[in-house]
């Protein structure tokens, strides 16, 4: 059912327009872009333009191996690292000045998130332009699909603002590609106000969500934003919306905030938001959409988190760099009889899906020919150091991830109990929100606004997202009550429902923690550091962009 990808690998359309290319003659033949002028002559030309920022969206939205916003989202805060492990994983300490709040204005990795996310939404500013200019007639559409592919673009579009906003804060807005050529820095709070206007303005005249609309902007989309907006509207703009927040939310969670097919509800299990079928999840509003079965289109996470033969403990054929793990200490705050911690996350020994006997590492690196195991600390166990930082790894060094499941391209034993081939391996979409984000986002609304103490409703709120994790008859002591849901339990409770989410910086700084707290080889840093820096490299291009303060 997730049929966009396959047009947009059917027909690729390019942008010329958005790149400047030089050359000494201009009269040249084109031979690997098609002009502007000769496309979106069609539906399925249409369509292809339309669709094509989503593919982009695997570079920066998702931990795809590039270095777009999820790294710095997440490495800065208190619960994934990624340390040096034996000759891997250094990388001229880009790594460590993220977990250390060191990072500087010329870092790769800051200036490479702000390309890629400033290029997808050129992507959506270009066929915006292209749509609103050519008349329904020309593209074969009807007035309505033109009105509602406009709008869909253009919360996409808000939506790569929103999160520019949240790592850079000062941002310029260009709604038009090369206009103005060197746009100038705008106030936080006025990209705030842009982004709430495009939402509003648009959310009725987008699709709703349904089979047809996985992985693509819908009006639940939009609500979704409205929710993340207004939650750290505060933080953004100096302003409480708490009750906006609420309202968006309960547009959500009362079924009439743009899906169709009735009410949007919570998965029974913890599960069906990560598998290779979680196209089908009740509670996913918004996520990134893999179809490798029909379109060879596949996760691109991989790389981020698998140890280097991971193809043994999960049958299947994709591999990784061993590079993020969990920061020590995190994998104990879950109570062992969590499911979470068992099925979100990878410790101990690891044995082979296929027949499980022992998982063995190779390569040439530490444990080369040995099982694999993954502890809960970083630090050099071949050699009995009891040092543990960002540079004493080894390649079984920290609690893994394994939130989500690509499924097994071959048949195996799992505890013992005999599992086929599963025939949508390597199909898992990427969450951006999911429906418990949202029960959480309105649950600490009601809180702020009652001070910090939580209500029944918001008790209720969050004990049903949590009570999926545990199945054993001790619920009733694991529940929340009025007087043990803090604020400082809540966002205990959001770190272990949404690590590896992409939320947890943003997290941090709305309860005041990033900068202020300690954590395993953190210590605090300036309040400056809330934001990243503008690029360097960026200004230098760009005379008109205003660093941030507290940077050079």
């Amino acid at each position: 059912m997730k049929r966009y990808k396959k047009i947009i690998l059917t027909v690729l359309v390019a942008a010329p327009t958005l790149l400047l290319n030089s050359c000494s003659k201009l009269d040249q033949p084109i031979y690997d872009q098609l002009i502007a002028d000769n496309f979106y002559n069609n539906k399925n030309e249409v369509l292809s333009a339309v669709l094509r920022p989503y593919t982009h969206a695997n570079a920066w939205v998702t931990p795809s191996g590039q270095d777009g916003w999820w790294r710095p989202a997440e490495l800065s805060g208190d619960q994934l690292a990624w340390p040096t492990k034996g000759r891997h994983g250094e990388d001229g300490g880009k790594w460590k000045r993220l977990h250390y709040h060191t990072w500087l204005s010329d870092d790769g990795p800051l200036n490479n998130a702000w390309v890629l996310m400033y290029w997808g939404m050129g992507l959506c500013n270009d066929p915006i332009g292209n749509l609103e200019r050519r008349s329904i007639v020309d593209m074969g559409i009807t007035q309505a699909e033109k009105d509602a592919y406009i709008a869909e673009l253009k919360l996409l579009r808000a939506f790569h603002y929103l999160k520019l906003m949240d790592l850079f804060g000062n941002i310029p807005i260009v709604t038009q590609v090369g206009i103005p050529a060197k746009p100038e820095t705008q106030p936080r709070a006025a990209v705030f106000s842009f982004i709430e206007k495009e939402i509003k303005e648009n959310i009725e005249k987008a699709p709703k969500l349904s089979r047809n609309m996985i992985g693509r902007m819908s009006q639940a989309g939009a609500y979704a934003m409205l929710v993340e907006l207004y939650l750290n509207a505060e933080i953004w703009t100096g302003t409480a919306r708490w009750d906006d927040c609420i309202a968006a939310a309960n547009k959500l969670i009362a079924g009439d905030g743009g899906a169709q097919n009735g009410t949007m509800q919570l998965d029974p299990n913890i599960t069906d938001q990560f598998k290779s079928t979680n196209d089908l999840s009740k509670e996913v509003i918004f996520s990134i959409a893999y179809e490798f079965t029909k379109a060879s289109f596949q996760p691109s996470w991989t790389g981020e988190f698998f140890h280097f033969q991971q193809d043994q403990i999960y049958g299947g054929a994709r591999n990784g760099n061993d590079g993020i793990v969990v920061v020590p200490g995190n994998f104990t705050k879950y109570e062992d009889e969590d499911l979470r911690k068992r099925t979100w996350l990878l410790e101990g020994p690891m044995v082979r899906f296929d027949n499980g006997q022992p998982a063995l590492a190779r390569g040439g690196n530490e444990y080369d020919g040995q099982q694999i195991v993954f502890v809960d600390n970083i630090r050099k166990n071949k050699t009995g150091s009891t040092v543990s930082n960002m540079s004493e790894g080894e390649e079984n060094s920290g609690v893994r991830f394994n939130k989500y499941k690509l499924g097994n391209q071959v048949a195996g034993i799992v505890n013992g109990v005999a599992v086929p081939i599963d025939a949508n391996y390597n199909n898992t979409d990427w969450n951006i929100y999911r429906l418990t984000w949202v029960y959480f986002a309105k649950a600490e609304a009601i809180m702020r606004k009652n001070g910090g103490v939580a209500t029944a409703e918001a008790v209720q709120l969050i004990n049903d997202c949590k009570k999926r994790a545990f199945t054993d008859t001790n619920w009733a002591t694991r529940a929340y009550t009025p007087a043990t849901l803090t604020l400082n339990e809540l966002l205990s409770e959001r770190g272990r429902e949404f690590i590896f989410e992409g939320f947890r910086r943003n997290d941090l700084i709305r309860f005041g923690k990033f900068t202020t707290e300690s954590w395993w080889d953190h210590t605090p840093s300036a309040t400056f550091r809330n934001l990243f820096p503008i690029p360097q490299v960026q200004r230098t291009l760009n005379e008109n962009l205003a660093q941030n303060p507290g940077y050079n």
